[in-house]
C-alpha cells in the first residue's frame, strides 16, 4: 500500500451521508441543550399557590394545607386530616369529614 491509496477522496453519496449524521448529531445537541434550559426555567420558579377566599370561615385553630376549588364546591383540607367541603359563595362549612 501507498500513500496515496490513504488520501484517496470519499465517494460522494459517502460525503453526504457524512454530512447528514454531522447535521443530526448538532440538531440533537441544540435540541438536548433547549429542553434543558427549558425545564431548568420553567420548573425552577415556584407556582403561586391559590388563596383561600375572605368569605371561607375556617374553624377554629385549623390551618389549611390544600385548596381545591371545584365548579360549586371549595374544598379546603386542613393540616390536622380534615376535609372542610364549602359551597362557592364561601361561609361556613357545608360538611366535615376525616381524612381516612
Amino acid at each position: 500500500m501507498s500513500d496515496s491509496d490513504d488520501t484517496t477522496p470519499l465517494p460522494p453519496d459517502l460525503r453526504f451521508l457524512k454530512f447528514l449524521v454531522t447535521t443530526l448529531a448538532g440538531v440533537m445537541i441544540l435540541g438536548l441543550l433547549t429542553i434543558t434550559v427549558l425545564l431548568v426555567t420553567r420548573l425552577g420558579t415556584p407556582v403561586p399557590l391559590p388563596e383561600l377566599p375572605e368569605s371561607v370561615i375556617l374553624p377554629q385553630g385549623t390551618t389549611p394545607a390544600a385548596v381545591t376549588f371545584a365548579q360549586d364546591w371549595l374544598v379546603v383540607v386542613t393540616d390536622a386530616g380534615e376535609i372542610l367541603l364549602y359551597p362557592r359563595s364561601g361561609g361556613a362549612p357545608v360538611s366535615r369529614m376525616p381524612l381516612p
